[in-house]
């Protein structure tokens, strides 16, 4: 298995969205919203089939999964991956537990939720990584093989 993270600039979207990529990325944007430009890359060969999101306390886990909830109905969105240097993988829980279209009650050591909805869910599954330097999601882990930069970004790939 294998990922690949794109991390550009806002200035590279643009030609992101007219480039002719060989992989769909996961997205990540340094200096912009990434589920903004995920979803003006729609229709055009530069489309994400993943973004790579970071929970802060400006951005919680539960914005982060109605964005990328609302993200999966405008893009084909195949997988996120959850950053934060606070518990990145209980904020991964939350995100995950809020893409199904079930109540929702969870405590961890990010959140406390009772009866929380986050409707509608995605119309497809959407599987939840979370990123310490290498990236989990259940038992798999991948590691951070290579790393190169061109005119789009900076493409790391995960295996």
């Amino acid at each position: 298995m294998e990922r690949v993270r794109l991390h550009i600039d806002l200035a590279q979207w643009s030609r992101l969205r007219d480039a002719t990529l060989t992989v769909a990325p996961t997205l990540s944007c340094a200096d912009a919203t990434t589920v903004e430009i995920a979803a003006a890359l729609r229709g055009t060969s530069g489309e994400p089939r993943g973004v790579w999101i970071e929970v802060t306390p400006d951005y919680p886990a539960a914005l982060v999964a109605r964005d990328v909830a609302t993200l999966s109905w405008l893009i084909t969105l195949d997988h996120v991956v959850i950053e934060s240097s606070r518990s990145p993988a209980a904020q991964a829980e939350v995100v995950r537990a809020l893409l199904g279209d079930a109540e929702v009650t969870l405590r961890n050591e990010v959140a406390t939720l009772r009866g929380a909805y986050n409707r509608p869910a995605p119309p497809r599954p959407v599987t939840v990584w979370w990123s310490d330097g290498s990236l989990h999601e259940g038992e798999t882990t991948l590691v951070a093989r290579a790393v190169v930069r061109d005119d789009l970004g900076e493409w790391t790939t995960y295996s």
